[in-house]
């Protein structure tokens, strides 16, 4: 920005991406001040020009509670929004979207009175979301190693009960046995995948320990495992995904944005009620 510009912005809309980031930025009165595409290793130096307090505003996305926290270290407002809320103030509709719009979007979404940000999350909080999230992806790949065992035990009529664990004591048994048809190669196939699962249990039990320690350390999260039906993991996972609970005005809206409410769909005095989750 140029010298007689910096103090004039207010707001800057802002659209996050692995090379370019695109800007735009807008004074008291809404006229545009700068609109341009940022390097990304110069996207920081260009955001310290701007004036204390004014607001910088992205969607929720990857590394966007990153940048939040370095421009919050600039004295800058750093605002996080969902993109389902950016999306109807993109001018232009879904047919013309491109960064430039998105971010013009991002930054008039911004200044809406009633406009819902997202908390800014801490690196520790990110950091137990990730273990979260890999024990996530275990179990998936666990789910998935047990059924490719299970397609090819009943390629050769070899039919084992639901039951993981079923699988698991009888495996060996039907490896061993001479008597079914299964040929040398798919013997050695299941033995492959066998000891894939113990991988992925292991995986799994270490991601476990990382969650039981949380616990151990967050009184927060201890707090949580004394609710009746909430366990380690989901008391972690949510102490860990909302923060600081007093963003939430009472229990109520807390249910309602883990989706335990039913949302509201009415039209013309009429209400069906319909599932949060659908």
């Amino acid at each position: 920005m140029e010298e007689r510009t910096r103090g004039e912005v207010v707001r800057v809309g802002v659209d996050l991406a692995k090379q370019v980031i695109q800007v735009h930025a807008v004074d008291v009165s809404g006229r545009v001040v700068a609109a341009r595409a940022v390097r990304r290793d110069r996207f920081i130096e260009w955001c310290a020009q701007l004036p204390a307090g004014c607001v910088v505003a992205m969607e929720s996305c990857s590394g966007a509670h990153h940048w939040a926290r370095r421009l919050a270290a600039l004295g800058v407002q750093a605002r996080i929004i969902a993109a389902h809320h950016v999306t109807p103030y993109r001018l232009e509709g879904r047919r013309a979207k491109n960064d430039a719009n998105d971010a013009a979007a991002i930054c008039e979404a911004a200044s809406r009175p009633s406009m819902r940000f997202v908390p800014v999350k801490a690196s520790g909080q990110q950091a137990v979301l990730g273990i979260h999230r890999l024990r996530e992806g275990f179990k998936q790949e666990r789910t998935a190693c047990i059924n490719r065992m299970r397609g090819l035990l009943a390629e050769f009529g070899v039919v084992l009960p639901q039951s993981p664990e079923r699988l698991r004591c009888e495996l060996a048994q039907v490896l061993e046995d001479a008597t079914n048809e299964l040929p040398g190669l798919a013997r050695l196939a299941l033995q492959q995948a066998q000891e894939h699962w113990r991988q992925l249990d292991a995986h799994i039990g270490w991601c476990d320990a990382r969650i039981a320690q949380h616990v151990r350390e967050d009184e927060r999260v201890r707090a949580a495992t004394q609710l009746c039906g909430v366990g380690p993991v989901t008391a972690s996972a949510v102490v860990a995904s909302v923060g600081d609970l007093r963003q939430f005005r009472s229990a109520a809206q807390f249910a309602s944005w883990l989706g335990l409410v039913p949302s509201q769909n009415s039209s013309g005095g009429k209400a069906t009620p319909t599932c949060a989750r659908c």
